[in-house]
Order: structure tokens, then C-alpha cells, then sequence
């Protein structure tokens, strides 16, 4: 200010070319004032101390206008922008960004009404475009993120969930013409199974399809409402559909049925079979990636006048005496739950996290290694008040689980913020015979499950020889543990509970889920069990899995090695949790008819596709390149740590793994590994004996070893000489660890054979 040129009172010229006019206080502007910059830039409205603050109007040199309120010199309040393409923001700010509540009308005349982050829509808002279409519900960082509902100028419409501006997740979508699809999407294609209600036939309740998703795809509470999916087991119960008539199995569908309204017609004009109503016949579909791979027929037997009764008082009588502890913390008890985890897990990274990075000693393990706190409702000195219940808390090895988080590449403050945040757990469904209660974090990152005080004692007895094994082999496949922790609560119930990685936490859907142990007595699941996520077992898997040559040896190598250490601890019934992804065959489009050899109101039943062309065309979804460690997500969970594998097809160099159209993913051990899965299917039953075909496909391979508390002790001993009086002592399960750990390695090979 002290270059400024004298000027008449209330006026000043700066020697850069600035010129203001207005009420001062010393040198500086302060109150009503209006500052002209050299570039044209025009500001006028209040000032405090030299800088713009109140309300007051901003005009750019390039024609964009504010007008509103300042604070410290930034638009921080309520105001209105008026961009120099005319498009106008109105609504609230922070720090120079839209932030908060606002509209915007775009120059095209699309509009947006709702929540703004720092910038970028998100939260609850909607958006009209100028077609007619338009969006309702949740937004993150600019894009349909979450819950919401999409009507289309046409009619048609979506209800259900969306990630990154495209459908994914569980959904309805209605067609103008009143046909329905329930199903789940992957980036904006249908991916996994579904049932299509063709116009006029009854269908599930739209209100209680909604209310439905207020759960997760078990059917279990959600303390977190912002993500659900829900399979076609949960929508046939809603509609009490029964299977009936054919099953088709198609290696075609043409592709338009994915993004265009024709999805609707096919089966929509099929006749009524072997007598059934019309209004009745619904389908059954499965997609992969869009493409129709799987259609049966269904008949739906809705009854609008059908009411929800209770549930007899005899049988009520007999469930309560049947629950046990875990099935009793249902609704408000398993939300107390959650709380309290998440309270205690809070505590244990915020006190600990502080603490010099040491090395562990032999005190740091064991069950006087812990840390004790008292969680009263109220609060106290050391504790927040909360709207839970009363309970206490132990963490059981503070310093050996910091270090092994630390040895896993995870962040303090991510994992808290993944575990504790807003958006909450999950309850999922237990996929054993344990009774365990499991919850997933809000990412998918983190799974937390109940634990037994037997199984308790064995993680702490064998901690010190686990931390040993997987600092000394960074892609080990046994589970990863996080922390190990007890609540009790005021009724003097105690709930032990251990935090491990998601062997699953990846972007592409999981198609099937296998539990393998090696053993086959008892290892299958019945077919009306199965549901889209139902984790299978070992009789039921009809693939085996060809891998790159040293993807397989690096493979080999490290379940060698994990089975090794079990076996040294005297560990049994272990398995190898086996997810896959399966990429859409690529040929398919190669046979297809042309694009108009398929009516809108044909079937895709009707659609004969020879076996011989299936067997000629090879899978072409995946493609291993040079890894690029810019190219690939570096996003912190439980893949981080472990080295990039080699592939012997790419020059024996470290890969990445393209999925085309999809993303690029780093190759780890039991990560992101691609294989192709060799199915050996049956015909009809006439011919079975004498044909057998095999498909092939593309599949990401995601893998780990679970379930490794389990000592063979003396129960078990019993178990095995019990068991072997009725069965074969090499089938069953419970076994001793030697043999068992051969079994289980031997089962493995034939699973994943050598050469092709």
C-alpha cells in the first residue's frame, strides 16, 4: 500500500494499475468499497482489514459473475455464479468451491439440484436433462454413486444402485411398457442372475423390493444403508415364483438385449406352456458381462391379496429355545454390536497408533498381552459417550497386530476410517457350519468374524510362529489378521471377534465361490440351496484351472509352503477359499446371428447354436502385459503388500493383467491371477455316456487359505476313529495333519493341472 499515487480521500491508484474507492481504516480497505484490477477484474461490496469480506459482487474480466457472500477473501457462504457459458450456480460455498446445498442450471439447459463436495456433486441431489431423462439419489465426487432412480423421457426406469455413473449392483428396471427385469449390473451391464416379468404378468411388489433393500443380499440388517445387492433368491421370495417347464442353456444372446429397450421382449411373447396362464410365466437369466448365457422358465404365483401373517406361538416357542447366542444378536442387539466394535476398534488404533514403531518381544504375545477398557454409555475421561450400551473392552496383542498392520502396508488411519466410519458394517451370511457372525466394511476391504474361545486360544497360541511366517514370506496365502479383540457386554456375555483381509475385495464380481479342503464325504451342495453367492464345496466344482507355467510354479510353491507351517502346528481343516471371475466368451459374438435375424418377440430359447462352433473358437477376454506400476491401482486394502508375479509367457517379466474394456490389475499371488477354467458339462442323459464336451473360459482367479484355528485334538482324534468306522478314513474331512496336509495339496494338482 505504501507505492499507492495520494488521490482525493476514499480513492487510491496503485502503480500496478489498480484503482479502488471506498471507506478505509489506515491504509487498508475496510467497509463499503470497489477495487478495479488492471486485467479488467471488478470487485464491489464489503471489506474488513483489506480483505474481502461480507457480501459484495465479483465480475471477471472473462464475464463470470458473483455475487453473494465473502469471507477472508474467498466466496464462502450463499451466492450465485453465473459462468461466462451462462450457466448459473446458486447455493452455498466454501473456500472459493461450491459446497453444500446448491443449483446449478448448465448452459444446455440440464440442471442439477441437490448436495455439493468441494466442487463436485455429492450426496442426494437430481439431475434433469434437457430429453427429458432424469436422475434422483446419491452422487459421489460428480457421478450416480449409490442408491438411485433414473427415468428416461421414453418411460422406462431404473431403481437401484449405481457406481461411477453407470448401474451397478441391484436393480429393477421398468420398461414403458410395464415388463420388469430384477437383477444386478457390473458397469452398466446385467451381470449374474435375474428374472424378467414380460407386461401384464404379476410380479413382486415394488414397495417391498424396495424396502428389501434396506438389507444386504443375505437378507441380514445393514448398519450402513448406502450399498446392498440383492439375489434372485431374495426377489423369487418376494414372489413366491416356482420353477417349472425347461431350462435353457444358450451360448448366445444377441448383444442389444444389454443396452437397449429390446431386453424386454425376449420371452415376452411367449405363449403359455403346458397350460400355465400367461400372467404367470416369468424368466430366469444369467448373464456374464452382458451376454445371456442361461434362461429358464418359471411360473409366478403372486397373490396380491396374500398377507404377511406371524408366526404361531407354538412355532415361535420352538425357535427361541433353538437360538443360540449368535442367532439371538439380530436387529437392535447386532446393531449394539457393531457400535461397540467399532467404538473399541477406534480406541485401540488411536491409542496404540501414537506408540514409537518397536520390534515385538516375547511379552508382546500371549493373554496377559492386552489392554483393557470399560465403554459406559455416558462417557468418561477416557472414553467418549456413545448410544450404544454399556460394555467392556479388550484388545488382545496391541503391539504385535500394530506391526503386522504395519508389515501388511496399512494405514492407521485407513483402516480405522474403513471399520469406523460413517458409512458402517455389513452382516453377511456365514458361509459354514460354524455359527460365526461375519461383517464386512463399508470397501470391501475388511471382513470381521466371530470367533469360539478354542479357536481364541489358538490364534494367540500360535501368534508368534505366524508373525514369523508371514514376515518371512510376503505372498503367503493364508489368511491375513488384523486384530484380535473381546467385548463383554453388561449382561456379562462375552463376543471375541478377529479383523482379516478380504481375500475378495476387488472391483470385478465374483461369479462362484468355492470352499476347498481336499475331502470328499459330505463336501457337496444340494441344488436348492444354491443361491447366487452360496459358496460351494468341493463335489460341486466341474472346473480345472490352466495356468501360465510360472504363475502355476510360484503358486505351487508358496501353498507348499503355508501347508508346511500348518502342518507343524498341527492345524486341520483348513480349506482354500476359491473365488472366480469369469469373463463373457468373446467368440460368442462371432456366432451370432445378424442383428436382425432375431425378432424383438422371439425367445432367445429359440435360438440354436451347434456345439461344433463352440469347440472351435478359443476364449480371447485377458491379456498379459509388462507390469507398469503407474497403470495399475495402488489403492491401500488387503492386496497391497506381496511382489508382482511373473508370467513365463511375457518373457519371464513381472505382469499386469488387462481385462479389456474392464481395467488393469496388478498380478499377485492368489490376486488378480488369470486362468482359463476347462468345464466338462453333460449332455442329455441319453447321450452322456458316449459325448462329452468341454467349454472353456477366461476367469480371474482370486484365492487364499482360510479357516486355520482348528488343532487336531483329542475331540478331533475321536472324530476321525467315529467317522472312520462308517466311511472311508480318506474321505472325511477330520483327519491327521500330515495326511491331511497331503491330501489337501495332492487335490489342489488336479485342480490346477500342470500343461495344458
Amino acid at each position: 500500500m505504501d507505492t499507492s499515487i495520494l488521490s482525493p480521500p476514499g480513492e487510491r491508484e496503485f502503480s500496478n494499475g489498480d484503482f479502488y474507492s471506498g471507506e478505509v481504516k489506515g491504509l487498508l480497505p475496510h467497509g463499503k468499497g470497489k477495487y478495479s484490477w488492471s486485467d479488467g477484474t471488478v470487485y464491489e461490496g464489503d471489506w474488513d482489514q483489506g480483505k474481502i469480506s461480507g457480501k459484495g459482487k465479483l465480475t471477471w474480466s472473462s464475464g463470470a459473475k458473483y455475487q453473494g457472500d465473502f469471507s477472508g477473501g474467498y466466496l464462502h457462504g450463499i451466492g450465485t455464479m453465473t459462468s461466462p457459458d451462462e450457466s448459473v450456480y446458486s447455493g452455498a460455498w466454501r473456500m472459493n468451491v461450491r459446497h453444500g446445498l446448491g443449483r446449478k442450471e448448465y448452459c444446455n439447459s440440464d440442471l442439477y439440484d441437490g448436495s455439493w463436495k468441494e466442487g463436485s456433486q455429492e450426496g442426494r441431489g437430481s439431475y434433469s436433462w434437457t430429453n427429458g431423462n432424469r436422475y434422483i439419489g446419491s452422487w459421489k465426487k460428480g457421478k450416480m454413486c449409490g442408491r438411485g432412480v433414473m427415468r428416461w423421457g421414453d418411460g422406462d426406469l431404473f431403481d437401484g444402485f449405481w457406481l461411477n455413473g453407470s448401474r451397478h449392483g441391484s436393480g429393477v428396471y421398468k420398461f414403458a411398457d410395464g415388463s420388469l427385469y430384477f437383477g444386478t449390473w457390473s458397469r452398466g451391464v446385467k451381470d449374474g442372475k435375474g428374472i424378467f416379468y414380460p407386461a401384464g404378468s404379476k410380479h413382486p411388489s415394488l414397495k417391498k423390493w424396495c424396502r428389501s433393500l434396506e438389507y444386504d443380499d443375505t437378507g441380514k440388517f445393514v448398519l450402513s444403508r448406502s450399498n446392498s445387492s440383492m439375489g434372485v433368491d431374495e426377489i423369487r421370495s418376494l414372489s413366491n415364483v416356482s420353477r417349472s417347464l425347461s431350462m435353457n442353456t444358450l451360448a448366445s444372446d444377441h448383444p442389444r438385449d444389454l443396452t437397449s429397450k429390446s431386453a424386454r421382449t425376449f420371452g415376452s411373447a411367449r405363449q403359455s406352456e403346458g397350460g400355465q396362464d400367461k400372467n404367470r410365466i416369468a424368466y430366469e437369466r444369467e448373464y456374464m458381462q452382458g451376454v445371456l448365457i442361461r434362461e429358464s422358465v418359471i411360473t409366478s404365483s403372486v397373490d396380491r391379496s396374500l398377507k404377511i401373517r406371524p408366526p404361531s406361538s407354538t412355532a415361535l416357542s420352538k425357535q427361541v429355545s433353538a437360538r443360540t447366542f449368535m442367532t439371538f444378536l439380530t436387529g437392535e442387539h447386532n446393531y449394539h454390536l457393531m457400535l461397540n466394535l467399532q467404538l473399541g476398534i477406534r480406541y485401540t488404533v488411536g491409542k496404540i497408533t501414537p506408540v514409537p514403531r518397536r520390534e515385538v518381544r516375547g511379552s508382546d504375545f500371549g493373554k496377559k498381552a492386552r489392554t483393557v477398557m470399560f465403554f459406559p454409555r455416558d462417557g468418561s475421561n477416557l472414553t467418549p459417550p456413545h448410544k450404544s450400551i454399556d460394555f467392556s473392552w479388550k484388545d488382545y496383542c496391541p503391539m504385535v497386530f500394530r506391526n503386522l498392520r504395519e508389515m501388511f502396508k496399512l494405514d492407521a488411519a485407513e483402516y480405522m476410517m474403513s471399520i469406523c466410519g460413517d458409512d458402517g458394517l455389513t452382516e453377511i451370511c456365514s458361509p459354514g457350519k460354524s455359527g460365526s457372525i461375519f461383517y464386512l466394511s463399508h470397501d470391501d476391504r475388511f471382513v470381521i468374524k466371530t470367533l469360539k474361545q478354542s479357536e481364541l486360544k489358538v490364534l494367540l497360541k500360535m501368534l508368534p510362529r505366524y508373525y514369523k511366517h508371514v514376515g518371512d514370506h510376503e505372498n503367503t496365502l493364508i489368511t491375513k489378521f488384523f486384530g484380535v479383540h473381546r467385548i463383554t457386554l453388561k449382561w456379562g456375555k462375552k463376543v471375541r471377534f478377529v479383523v482379516m483381509g478380504n481375500m475378495f475385495c476387488t472391483e470385478l464380481k465374483i461369479h462362484r465361490r468355492y470352499d476347498l479342503k481336499g475331502s470328499s464325504q459330505g463336501r457337496f451342495t444340494e441344488k436348492i440351496k444354491i443361491q447366487e453367492k452360496t459358496t460351494l464345496k468341493d463335489l460341486d466344482l466341474a472346473y480345472e484351472f490352466h495356468m501360465d507355467k510360472l504363475l502355476r510354479e510360484a503358486l505351487f510353491k508358496q501353498i507348499y509352503l503355508d501347508c508346511a507351517f500348518l502342518e507343524s502346528l498341527q492345524i486341520i481343516d483348513y480349506s482354500l477359499l476359491l473365488g472366480l471371475h469369469f469373463r463373457a466368451p468373446g467368440q460368442l459374438n462371432d456366432i451370432l446371428e445378424p442383428p436382425n435375424a432375431i425378432s424383438d418377440q422371439e425367445s432367445v430359447s429359440s435360438v440354436d447354436v451347434g456345439v461344433t462352433q463352440e469347440l472351435s473358437i478359443p476364449p480371447k477376454g485377458l491379456l498379459l502385459v509388462t507390469h507398469e506400476p503407474n497403470s495399475v491401482s495402488t489403492a491401500p486394502g488387503p492386496h497391497i503388500r506381496g511382489s508382482t508375479l511373473r508370467a513365463f509367457s511375457v518373457g519371464e517379466q513381472e505382469v499386469d493383467l488387462i481385462l479389456p474394456g474392464t481395467a488393469r490389475l496388478r498380478v499377485q499371488l492368489g490376486v488378480n491371477m488369470p486362468a482359463q477354467a476347462h468345464h466338462k458339462l453333460d449332455e442329455d442323459k441319453e447321450e452322456s455316456a458316449t459325448i462329452e464336451l468341454f467349454e472353456v473360459y477366461d476367469v480371474v482367479v482370486y484365492m487364499g487359505i482360510i479357516d486355520i484355528l482348528q488343532e487336531y485334538n483329542t475331540k478331533k482324534k475321536v472324530e476321525h476313529k467315529c467317522k472312520s468306522l462308517q466311511y472311508d478314513p480318506l474321505t472325511i474331512s477330520v483327519t491327521e495333519p500330515t495326511i491331511y496336509s497331503k491330501r489337501f495339496v495332492n487335490f489342489l494338482h488336479k485342480v490346477f493341472p500342470e500343461g495344458m
